[in-house]
């Protein structure tokens, strides 16, 4: 199976493909990175949603994951940065369902903790796991590549029991 896990943005949209491999095989990244648009004010955020939208769009007809993973939002302390957050998940979500693709989300303690084994494990705990489980030379370089294949490995790490696909 093939899923492509997203960490949302709106200016920076990490992304990590990774598949199971049968027969136990273990799981691979096939790819993983980023999406850029440009700081708010150099670019109108239509534009930089249709980026992030765009741009998975692709990954998507070049590696034909069966599912699309990713955090559900959260508010702490900052609303603007939770809307913000909220536009860079509609377009994940668009761009899943523009290519037939089943969205699952996943609470943030859940992902870092089917990676880490903590629920409040650092983004440094996260990239190093990340590195560790896939096998990487190197820890992803941007914490948004190392949170888009966290949510897809903890996707795949539940199994048959995945969290039910977003819908509403």
């Amino acid at each position: 199976m093939r899923v492509l896990g997203v960490d949302p943005g709106t200016v920076v949209a990490g992304y990590g493909i990774l598949e199971a491999e049968g027969g136990g095989g273990g799981v691979r990244a096939l790819a993983y990175g980023v999406i850029r648009a440009r700081r708010a004010g150099a670019e109108r955020m239509e534009r930089r949603l249709w980026r992030v939208f765009r741009g998975l769009g692709q990954l998507i007809e070049e590696h034909a994951p069966q599912a699309l993973a990713l955090e559900q939002a959260f508010v702490y302390k900052n609303a603007r940065s939770a809307l913000m957050l909220g536009h860079g998940r509609a377009a994940a979500m668009l761009a899943a369902a523009a290519h037939g693709l089943p969205v699952y989300e996943y609470q943030p303690a859940l992902v870092k903790k089917a990676v880490t084994g903590s629920g409040r494990a650092g983004k440094a705990q996260v990239q190093e796991m990340v590195r560790r489980l896939l096998g990487l030379g190197v820890r992803p370089a941007l914490a948004d590549a190392a949170d888009a294949l966290a949510v897809a490995l903890c996707h795949l790490h539940r199994g048959e029991r995945p969290a039910a696909p977003s819908g509403g």
